[in-house]
């Protein structure tokens, strides 16, 4: 869990946008409250369980719907994290390459269930197309592999699970070689400002006709899942232990007051990803940037 000595500790996840807010919240605690916090890179589920025995104190980024269920568990039901009032904004689902939308004919999630348009997506020979549903420890993975199998296209196209810098390479080389590719998106995201990509469309939201169980819940999470329709609105806060407001009311306050916005996300991630900043450099420049609106989140 890191360092003994540190004051905080700070679930990191591993995507870019996560690494970068992590880091900018210790590099705030240390200027405003004089914290020592360590930014320890952790999956969402060993976060969630430091979060509720009090090993961790703040995630940056905890997308809502897709850990419903751990808020459930965590928030509502035991009590022992938090969750900040302020989101930021976002949305999730199948992206294609302009290749793939304008010469390929995928434009329509029922495009993926049509094996003489995927054949095209084939990239190792073997009469299947390929395609990316996230990082193998991203619970919008298992969603997006839910998803795939109740709209059907699980049957016609092989389901990758590589970590995102591998997936978001195979974009920018598909992109360079104007290859078509289809893979799992989400927003903010730098690949939305390097590219002309384009969402596939689907049927709207229906609560109704999303049925989620995930692989913690129930060993038959597959088969005891249906979700073919689109994704809710997105959208992800800051989660903190509750232990926290009594050990740092101060640190609490300031947590609930951070209104990152989406196109600060956005930058956050290419920073990373693509300018390839450390994370903790760029976390310092922009806090020295932005140190006035960092000494509002602090005030009482």
């Amino acid at each position: 869990m890191g360092a003994q000595a540190a004051d905080l500790v700070i679930a990191m996840p591993n995507w870019w946008s996560g690494k970068a807010s992590a880091n900018i919240i210790k590099v705030a605690l240390k200027k405003e409250f004089g914290l020592d916090a360590d930014a320890v890179e952790m999956g969402t589920l060993i976060a969630f369980a430091g979060l509720d025995s009090g090993q961790v104190d703040i995630h940056p980024e905890v997308w809502l719907p897709n850990l419903d269920n751990l808020v459930k568990r965590y928030v509502t039901d035991a009590g022992t994290v938090a969750i900040s009032p302020i989101g930021v904004p976002a949305w999730q689902g199948i992206c294609a390459t302009k290749v793939a939308a304008d010469k390929d004919g995928i434009r329509d999630i029922s495009d993926l269930s049509d094996e003489r348009k995927t054949s095209v997506l084939d990239t190792d020979g073997d009469g299947r197309g390929e395609l990316w549903i996230g990082a193998p420890t991203w619970s919008s993975t298992e969603i997006e592999r839910i998803r795939a199998n109740s709209y059907g296209y699980a049957k016609s196209l092989t389901l990758l699970e590589v970590q995102e810098d591998v997936g978001m390479a195979a974009v920018d080389a598909a992109e360079a070689t104007e290859r078509p590719m289809v893979f799992a998106c989400y927003a903010p995201h730098a690949v939305f400002k390097l590219h002309d990509i384009v969402r596939l469309t689907e049927p709207p939201y229906d609560p109704a006709k999303w049925k989620v169980v995930l692989p913690g819940e129930d060993p038959e999470w597959l088969s005891k899942s249906n979700a073919a329709v689109g994704w809710d609105a997105a959208h992800y806060h800051i989660a903190y232990a509750a232990s926290l407001r009594q050990k740092h009311p101060d640190v609490v306050r300031f947590l609930d007051k951070i209104d990152f916005k989406p196109e600060e996300a956005i930058d956050m991630s290419y920073a990373l990803q693509v300018d390839r900043q450390d994370p903790l450099d760029f976390a310092e420049q922009w806090v020295a940037k932005n140190q006035a609106r960092v000494d509002g989140w602090a005030k009482p």
